[in-house]
């Protein structure tokens, strides 16, 4: 029986735009539509303590052989 191998991921983040309450000041859809153009999932926030997002967390699949 043969083990097939695990996906190997890559992960990049990205920070929302702020306004100067530090909260997002726009839509992130454009955003998240040419991350999903070059192949990237969104999967994750990182928030700040208190409320507002951080970061925005992208997957997907690593090149074989590929180490980041």
């Amino acid at each position: 029986m043969g083990h097939s191998r695990p996906t190997r991921w890559e992960y990049e983040t990205c920070r929302p735009e702020r306004d100067e309450t530090k909260k997002e000041a726009t839509d992130p859809k454009a955003l998240l539509n040419e991350y999903g153009r070059d192949g990237w999932e969104f999967v994750d926030t990182i928030d700040y303590t208190g409320g507002g997002t951080k970061y925005l967390v992208f997957r997907r699949p690593a090149e074989t052989g590929e180490r980041t």
